[in-house]
């Protein structure tokens, strides 16, 4: 999926709120947070993060209708208005839902192997071959790092 391909999903997904937001800004400045803040570029093919940078997208959407409503806030009489409230609790729930998949899910957000997120063991090099005799300095002995693809 292409960038202006994800901006014309996320157009339709937002469908009535489009009305607030500024297409040729709000959608960009959205789906540019969301790629800084997942760490992914375009072209995305896989359907994990063609939908997580939907959620970030819309998340950061929601952040800039919760930021033009913030001047609804009235300190006199102290009301504040439901529109402002929903918002913040839209933000809530979708920050707390990326922060639980980044933690169930974190090999999709390090583009790294599974085997890279544990601690590696380095063996300290000493090598004997399977008559007992040190090999340690030969030519053709390679320090063993595990875990690694194979393993």
């Amino acid at each position: 999926m292409t960038k202006s391909e994800f901006i014309a999903v996320l157009e339709q997904e937002v469908k009535g709120l489009s009305t607030y937001l500024d297409i040729a800004v709000d959608y960009i400045n959205a789906t540019n947070d969301a790629m800084r803040e997942t760490g992914w570029a375009f072209p995305i093919t896989s359907d994990f993060q063609i939908y997580w940078l939907k959620q970030r997208a819309k998340r950061h959407l929601f952040f800039y209708l919760y930021s033009e409503s913030a001047h609804k806030f009235k300190i006199k009489t102290l009301n504040l208005n439901q529109r402002f409230d929903h918002y913040k609790e839209l933000i809530s729930m979708m920050d707390e839902a990326f922060a639980n998949i980044q933690e169930s899910e974190p090999q999709q957000f390090a583009n790294v192997d599974t085997f890279n997120l544990f601690g590696t063991k380095v063996d300290a090099g000493f090598s004997y071959d399977h008559l007992g005799r040190d090999v340690t300095y030969s030519e053709d002995n390679k320090v063993k790092f595990k875990p690694d693809e194979n393993s």
